[in-house]
C-alpha cells in the first residue's frame, strides 16, 4: 500500500490513481476518520447563519453530531450536541434559544456548553455540574466559514491558507451575502470521488459540453502546492470576461465590486478538505460542506455567497433561481457520474489509471491525503 502512495503522489505525468479499496473499504473509512476527520479542520457552515445571540444550527460531520451556535457575547462556538448524561442528541435542525435543553431527561446547557441544570441528580454522590459540560470545540473564522477541530489542539487553519486567501482577498467573503440552499442526503459515493470531480477540470467540457464550454478544460491553470498547504486550488479562464455557471454563461448578478479584469475572467475552484468546497466566478461563489457517512455515502449541504449589494435587487430572487438552475444543470451530470465511478470502483476490474496534466489538482490532493495517511498509519491495517 505505501509504494501505491508512491505512485499517486510523484509528478502528474507519471503518477496514478490510488488504489480503489480506498474508496470502498469501511476499516480504511474508519482510519479516515481518526486519521482525518479526527484531526484536521472542519468546515461546517458561514458566521451569518448564526446572525444573532442564540441562533444555532445542527451539523454532523463524520458520525460527530455538532452544534454551531451564537453566544450571548457574540461569539461563535462549536459544541458536541452529545448530551453528558446518557449520549441523546441534544438538538437537531436549526433555531434560536438562550439554553439547550436535552428531550430525554431536560439536561440543559447555556450556549457555552456549560450544563445548567439536571433534574433528580442531588442524591448522585459528588454530582458536579462542572463536570459535565458540553465539549467545546477549538474554533476559526476564515472569510466567513466556520471550522472547528475534534482535535482540542489543532495547528492554526490560517497559515495553511494564506495562497488562497490571497486568491479570494478581493471577493470579500466575510462580509458577502449568504444564502442556504439544497442539502442532498445519502448520496452513494465516496467523500474522495467528491472532491476529486468538484476539482477536476478534464471532464468539464467533456462530461459537460453545452454548458462548461465557457471555461474550458485547456485553460486550467495549477498553483504551486506545498505539504503545509491546506487548499487544493486551480484557476479555470473563460472564453469571454465575466462568466458564469448560470444558463447564460454571464454573470447576471453585481460583480464583487474590488475584482480586477483578469480576476473577473476566470473561475476558482478550491477544495479546503476535508469538507469544504468552493467555485467562484465573478458574479458569485458556490460552496458545499460535506458529511461522509460511510465509505460509500455522503451528504453534502450547498450554500451560495454573492455581493453585498445583490441582496438589495427588486428581482433578486427571481436572478437567484436562475444561478441555482445553472447550478443544477451541473449537478444533475455529477451525480450521475460519481454514482457510477463508484460503482466501478467497487468492481473486481476497477481502474489503476494513469493522470492527464489536466488533472493535476488530484495528484495534489492524493499528497494532502497521503501525507495524513502515512502519519497516522497503523501496523498492519487490512482494507
Amino acid at each position: 500500500m505505501l509504494a501505491a502512495f508512491d505512485a499517486a503522489t510523484c509528478d502528474v505525468n507519471e503518477a496514478q490513481i490510488l488504489p480503489p479499496v480506498l474508496y470502498t473499504s469501511e476499516a480504511f473509512y474508519a482510519f479516515e476518520k481518526d486519521a482525518i476527520f479526527g484531526r484536521d479542520w472542519l468546515c461546517v457552515g458561514r458566521t451569518d447563519q448564526v446572525p444573532n445571540a442564540g441562533d444555532w444550527f445542527a451539523i454532523e460531520i463524520a458520525d460527530e453530531p455538532l452544534l454551531v451556535v451564537r453566544d450571548a457575547k457574540g461569539a461563535v462556538r462549536v459544541l458536541s450536541a452529545v448530551c453528558q448524561h446518557r449520549g441523546m442528541v441534544v438538538a437537531e435542525g436549526s433555531g434560536n434559544c438562550t439554553k439547550f435543553t436535552c428531550p430525554y431527561h431536560h439536561w440543559s446547557y447555556a450556549l457555552d456548553g456549560r450544563l445548567l441544570g439536571a433534574p433528580a441528580m442531588e442524591r448522585a454522590v459528588g454530582f458536579d455540574k462542572a463536570d459535565f459540560a458540553l465539549p467545546a470545540l477549538p474554533v476559526e473564522i476564515w472569510n466567513g466559514f466556520v471550522f472547528c477541530s475534534v482535535d482540542p489542539d489543532p495547528e492554526p487553519l490560517a497559515p495553511t491558507l494564506a495562497t488562497l486567501s490571497d486568491l479570494l482577498d478581493h471577493f470579500d467573503l466575510e462580509h458577502a451575502h449568504t444564502v442556504i440552499g439544497e442539502t442532498y442526503r445519502d448520496l452513494p459515493w465516496n467523500w474522495k470521488v467528491m472532491f476529486e470531480n468538484f476539482n477536476d477540470g478534464y471532464h468539464a467540457n467533456k462530461l459537460h459540453a453545452g454548458i462548461g464550454d465557457f471555461s474550458p478544460s485547456e485553460n486550467a491553470k495549477f498553483l504551486d502546492w506545498s505539504d503545509t498547504d491546506n487548499h487544493v486550488t486551480r484557476l479555470n479562464y473563460f472564453t469571454h470576461i465575466d462568466g458564469s455557471f448560470n444558463p447564460m454563461a454571464k454573470v447576471i448578478l453585481p460583480v464583487f465590486p474590488k475584482l480586477t479584469e483578469e480576476e473577473r475572467s476566470r473561475a476558482i475552484f478550491s477544495l479546503v478538505p476535508p469538507t469544504l468546497g468552493l467555485a467562484i466566478v465573478p458574479d458569485g461563489v458556490t460552496y458545499f460542506v460535506i458529511n461522509p457517512k460511510s465509505a460509500g455515502l455522503i451528504d453534502i449541504h450547498i450554500g451560495y455567497c454573492f455581493a453585498p449589494e445583490a441582496r438589495t435587487l427588486p428581482l433578486f430572487d427571481k436572478l437567484l433561481a436562475q444561478v441555482k438552475a445553472g447550478v443544477d444543470n451541473f449537478n444533475v451530470q455529477d451525480i450521475w457520474a460519481d454514482t457510477a465511478v463508484q460503482k466501478g470502483l467497487r468492481s473486481r476490474f476497477g481502474p489503476h489509471g494513469r493522470y492527464s496534466w489536466q488533472e493535476e489538482t488530484l495528484r495534489q490532493f492524493n499528497r494532502w491525503l497521503v501525507r495524513r495517511y502515512r502519519a497516522h498509519w497503523p501496523a498492519p491495517i487490512t482494507v
